[in-house]
Formats: structure tokens, sequence, C-alpha cells
């Protein structure tokens, strides 16, 4: 007897399906779609780094000025290439982070989705907590590659301010920095980036899952409903959820990332090698507490924009990646 094979399109998924688990999704298209979007969404938020790295350094001449009068001063001063700078050793050295990053997010998911299955609580705190233990968990375990690329591409944004050593290419920026420092120079900030974005990312997350969960519920849909969310309806929900968490993880996380960004890119303050203690009294003397958050601005725009983007994006890479369900 023949069998009449179809695969069963995003569109027809019901509601408790928008969110696919690791199971369901084939593995090679996630990750090689993965890349190629992921690569093309950094194109377009690089020059808010870029701006945001700027305002966060010392002696710039930017630091007290406006996100967008430093854009513009960028493109003035460097062109285009200004606002890209570090883009491609971000681009290409982030592909092997970011296969690390998802498949991490994705599987510890699952298994916190397993385990607090039994347990009595609102499915939006359950959501919300199986999200941001992922987030955590992801994030804990792509530091550990993304710390020396992040030292090597903050490097490159700030060429030629004072307090920076000039670099010819990220390959003489690893080089200049493991003959000053050893191995552990390109590791600077590792245990502020791991401290300040771990539970940066579990907010994000945790914010994402559990604000997404409910404005479907608030929209009147249900896991056991015959009605199915359009595609744009999908988008618009999940962009949304995607904005909140992006907008309160950057107004938590801006003080520790100013600091972290400072003691990556500088190499003398005349009071000897940079730590996270010696960093923070500079920033504090120079400003006072508002100097912590030097850069919200475009950090704030970057993380919402971000948040928004990369979730979308995020979103459509699994359900293009969806295994064919075969039905007879």
């Amino acid at each position: 007897m023949a069998l009449d094979a179809e695969a069963v399109p995003a569109a027809e998924l019901a509601l408790a399906d928008t969110d696919i688990n690791w199971n369901r999704l084939d593995k090679t298209k996630f990750h090689i779609i993965g890349a190629i979007l992921f690569t093309a969404q950094s194109a377009l938020l690089h020059p808010t780094a870029v701006v945001k790295t700027r305002m966060q350094v010392a002696g710039s001449g930017l630091s007290h000025m406006r996100g967008l009068s430093v854009f513009w001063n960028i493109l003035k001063s460097d062109g285009i290439s200004g606002l890209y700078r570090g883009f491609g050793t971000s681009a290409v050295g982030s592909l092997p982070g970011r296969v690390l990053a998802l498949t991490s997010l994705e599987v510890s998911k699952d298994i916190m989705l397993k385990y607090t299955g039994s347990l009595q609580m609102p499915e939006a705190t359950r959501v919300g907590l199986a999200n941001g233990v992922a987030g955590m968990i992801s994030n804990l375990v792509s530091c550990i590659y993304f710390v020396p690329l992040d030292v090597t591409c903050q490097r490159m944004m700030v060429q030629g301010l004072p307090g920076t050593t000039f670099c010819n290419g990220p390959l003489d920026v690893v080089r200049k920095v493991m003959k000053a420092e050893g191995f552990r120079g390109l590791y600077r900030g590792f245990g502020l980036t791991a401290v300040s974005q771990s539970p940066a990312s579990a907010l994000w997350w945790g914010v994402y899952g559990a604000a997404q969960h409910i404005i479907w519920r608030s929209l009147g849909y249900r896991d056991s409903m015959e009605k199915k969310p359009s595609h744009m309806e999908m988008v618009t929900v999940q962009a949304t959820a995607g904005m909140a968490a992006g907008a309160c993880s950057s107004i938590i996380t801006t003080p520790l990332d100013t600091v972290k960004t400072r003691l990556q890119v500088m190499d003398n303050y005349g009071i000897g090698r940079p730590s996270v203690l010696k960093t923070s009294r500079a920033l504090f003397k120079e400003d006072g507490w508002l100097g912590f958050y030097r850069g919200f601005g475009p950090r704030f725009l970057n993380m919402s924009l971000y948040g928004t983007t990369m979730i979308v994006t995020y979103e459509l890479i699994k359900r293009l990646s969806l295994k064919e369900i075969v039905t007879s």
C-alpha cells in the first residue's frame, strides 16, 4: 500500500507548537540557516555596538556626546568602514560560538521544561523559569569562546583612541595581547562578563518566555484551541516580547557592561594593569554614578532592536528548520 507523504507547514501549527522544541528541529538546517540569518542581523546592528563602545572609553572625546552625535562623528571622520570596525572578525569568529550557544540553549530549555512539568506553578512562571535557566547556562558555556573574540573585536573598534594600543588587524591584536599579558590577557573581563551577562541572559530569556506566554493568553489563545495564530501574529507577539526583554536587560546591565568594556580595551590608566576595582574607581572619579551609564542610549537601542530582530530571526530559523512530519 502506497503512502502519500506531505509535510505539515509551520502555518498549520497549533499555539502549543509555536515554541518549537529541540527534538523537532533538523539540526543541520538549524545551524546553516542560523549562521546566514544571524550574520545578516549582526551586520544591521553592528554600528550601534561601535557607537556604544566608543562612548564608554575614556579619552575618546565622545563619552559626553549623545549617541546620534557620536554616530555622525564616526561617519564623518572614518566613513562607513568606521562604523563596521571589527565586524569581519565578529561575523566570522561568531559562527562556531553561535552553534555552541544555540545548542546549549535549546537542550537545556528542553531539560528544564521536562523536569518542571510536574511542579505546581503558573504556566507563565514555568516557561519563564525554563527559558531563564537555559539562557544562563547557554551564556556560561559560550563565554569561554566569546570573551577572547569580544576582547579582539572591541580593541578593533577603538583603534587610535588614547590609552589603547594600535593593532594591524585581529591577528595582531591577539599577538600583542598575548605578548603583553599571556593567555589571560585574552580573557580580560571574563569574570565580570560571566557575572554580568549570565544573569542578563537569564533575565532576557526569562522575560521573553513569560511575556510571550502572557501575550498569547491575553489575546485569547489556548493550547487546546483549534484556532491557530497567523505568521504575522507570531512575528508581532515574538517581537513585542523580545523588545520588552531587551529593554529590561539593558537597564539593569549597562553599568557592568561599561566597566567590562573599559577593562577590555584600556591598557593604561597610569595606575598599573587595569582591574575591575581600578576601572570602577576611575569611572566614578570622572563622572560619578552617571558615568556607569555611559553609552546607555545606544546600548538600550542596541539591546531593544537586537532583542526584537534576534528573536524574530531565531523563531523564523526554528520554523524553517522543522523536521518534516510524514503522514499517511
